[in-house]
C-alpha cells in the first residue's frame, strides 16, 4: 500500500511510465480485491485526467485475473500504433501545431521530416520538445504562450493531444481549447491524438469530470476540458476518423467501484 500511495503521489512522470508504475503496484496486490479496489482509487483520483490509468484499473478491476491484466495493458501501451498511424496521415510539409510535449504525437512528428513544427511553450514543455525536434532535424521553433493564437492562424493544422477522451469533450493540456477555438474560426483542421487506453465509456468520463469539478478553479489547472465540436478528427491505432466514430470504439469496461459516490448528474458545468 505504501508504493500506491508512492505512485499515486508521483507528479511530473509520463503517462507510460506512469501506467506502467501502477501496473506493477496494483498487480503486486495479488488477490486482493479490497485492495485493488482501494489502489486504483488512489491512482485515479491523483490523476484523474490520464486516460490509460482508467482504463488499467477499469480492466483490472474487471478481470478475473488482474495481474495478468495490467501486463496486458503495459504491453498493448508499449505496441500503440498510433504513432504510426498518425505519421503516416499526416499532410505532406504541413505547418502543424502542437502544445507542450504531447507523447504519442511527439513520437509521429519524430517520424516525418517534411514538417515544420511550432510547438507552444505550454507548461514549459514546448520548447523542450523543440530542442529534441530540430536536433533531430526537424523544421522545429518554440512558440510562448502568448503568441499561440498568431501561431494557429499562420499554420495548416492544430494536433492536440487527448489525455482522456469522453463521449462529446477530450482533456489536454492548458491552452488547447483557446488553440481549436482560433483554428475553428480561422476554418483550419483540428486533429485530437488519442492513444490506446485514452478512449472513456461515458460512465468513467462523467466520473472523471466529477473529480475535475473537486480540484477548484479550471483556470488554475494544468489541463482542461475541449469540447469536439471543435475537433475535425481523431487519430488513434485504427488510423484517423470523424470524432463520433472514433469515440465509439472505447475497448475500456465499466467498472462500478470508480464511479460509486463520486459521481451525482448535473455536477459538470461543462467548463
Amino acid at each position: 500500500m505504501e508504493r500506491l500511495r508512492y505512485v499515486a503521489r508521483a507528479g511530473g512522470a509520463g503517462v507510460s511510465g506512469l501506467v506502467e508504475a501502477a501496473a506493477r503496484a496494483l498487480a503486486g496486490l495479488g488477490d486482493d480485491h479490497a485492495g485493488l479496489v482501494t489502489g486504483s482509487r488512489q491512482m485515479v483520483d491523483r490523476h484523474p485526467t490520464v486516460g490509460p490509468l482508467w482504463w488499467l484499473t477499469s480492466r483490472m478491476l474487471c478481470a478475473d485475473r488482474p495481474r495478468d491484466e495490467a501486463w496486458e495493458v503495459v504491453e498493448a501501451l508499449e505496441a500503440d500504433p498510433t504513432p504510426r498511424e498518425l505519421a503516416a496521415a499526416l499532410p505532406q510539409d504541413a505547418v502543424t501545431v502542437v502544445l507542450g510535449w504531447p507523447e504519442v504525437t511527439a513520437v509521429a512528428l519524430h517520424r516525418r521530416g517534411d514538417l515544420r513544427v511550432r510547438a507552444v511553450d505550454s507548461q514549459g514543455e514546448g520548447s523542450a520538445l523543440a530542442g529534441a525536434l530540430d536536433a533531430a532535424g526537424l523544421d522545429a521553433v518554440e512558440v510562448p504562450e502568448s503568441g499561440t493564437g498568431a501561431a494557429v492562424a499562420d499554420a495548416d493544422l492544430v494536433l492536440i493531444e487527448a489525455l482522456a477522451m469522453g463521449p462529446d469533450a477530450l482533456i489536454a493540456v492548458a491552452g488547447s481549447r483557446a488553440a481549436a477555438a482560433v483554428a475553428r474560426q480561422a476554418g483550419l483542421p483540428v486533429w485530437a491524438v488519442a492513444g490506446t487506453g485514452r478512449l472513456l465509456p461515458g460512465r468513467l468520463w462523467q466520473a472523471l469530470l466529477a473529480r475535475l469539478e473537486a480540484r477548484g478553479d479550471p483556470w488554475d489547472a494544468d489541463e482542461e476540458v475541449v469540447p469536439l465540436s471543435l475537433v475535425d478528427a481523431v487519430a488513434g491505432p485504427w488510423g484517423v476518423l470523424a470524432p463520433a466514430e472514433a469515440t465509439a470504439r472505447t475497448d475500456c469496461p465499466i467498472a462500478p467501484e470508480l464511479s460509486k459516490g463520486v459521481f451525482a448528474p448535473g455536477t459538470y458545468r461543462g467548463r
